[in-house]
């Protein structure tokens, strides 16, 4: 008896030629000229009149060898498609990733929405935000949320100064040129939050992902060694249908 791979396997054959079959049938049938046959004798209306061989022109192509053909080529797309579904219902395997059981007897059309949702899964997981390594991180559990150590800066503020470049005289003038000198004003206190996550948290997430998908693919693998569970739909379908 063949196992459930191998039927997979066969399927996509037996499905091409199937709906290459079915087409030329198609197209066959709707050439008017095959499908006319003509035999026809002449006789004069008496003995010395012309004489004119028969003429005749066979049927090229029968609807009903036709329909034969049709149901022979889907009968064995049906029974094949058939046998996987059949078996898919009882195909099944644990997921277990470490010895540790993640779900068990999981059906094998589950297992492949699991293998197409983890692929989507670990594309998210990559994007997600991740902390800034120039900063030091520590749990704020008030805010929910990660914060740095408060960080002290000066707030300074341009102070015009007076600098005497000659002092006055009698005849002129001193000679001042004003410059600006920043002075501390006040001091800032700055906590920087966050809502992203730790680079370990995401790389944990990542490797898990990864465990999972191969777990699954190994469940997989093991649920599609099912024994196929044989089915013959196909002939009682187009014994119904062309009978």
């Amino acid at each position: 008896m063949p196992k459930l791979n191998q039927i997979i396997a066969v399927e996509k054959g037996v499905k091409s030629k199937a709906f290459a079959d079915l087409s030329e049938a198609h197209h066959a049938v709707q050439k008017t000229a095959p499908l006319a046959g003509i035999s026809r004798t002449y006789q004069p209306k008496d003995e010395e009149g012309e004489q004119l061989p028969a003429e005749s022109t066979r049927v090229q192509i029968k609807a009903e060898e036709i329909l034969r053909d049709v149901s022979r080529t889907l009968t064995r797309l049906f029974d094949v498609t058939a046998t996987k579904d059949w078996t898919n219902c009882v195909a099944r395997a644990d997921v277990v990733v470490d010895g540790r059981v993640i779900a068990a007897q999981v059906p094998v059309t589950y297992l492949l929405f699991l293998e197409k949702q983890l692929v989507d899964l670990h594309t998210f997981v990559k994007k997600l935000p991740v902390l800034d390594a120039a900063e030091s991180w520590v749990r704020d559990d008030s805010t929910d949320s990660w914060r740095t150590d408060p960080v002290r800066t000066n707030r300074t503020k341009k102070v015009p100064r007076n600098h005497v470049k000659a002092e006055a005289t009698e005849k002129h003038p001193a000679q001042v040129e004003v410059y600006y000198e920043d002075v501390t004003v006040g001091y800032w206190t700055t906590v920087k939050f966050s809502g992203a996550l730790p680079a370990k948290r995401v790389n944990e997430i990542l490797d898990r992902v990864l465990s999972l998908q191969t777990a699954v693919k190994f469940a997989r693998e093991e649920a599609n060694n099912t024994e196929a569970v044989d089915q013959r739909v196909g002939a009682a379908v187009f014994d119904f249908l062309f009978g």
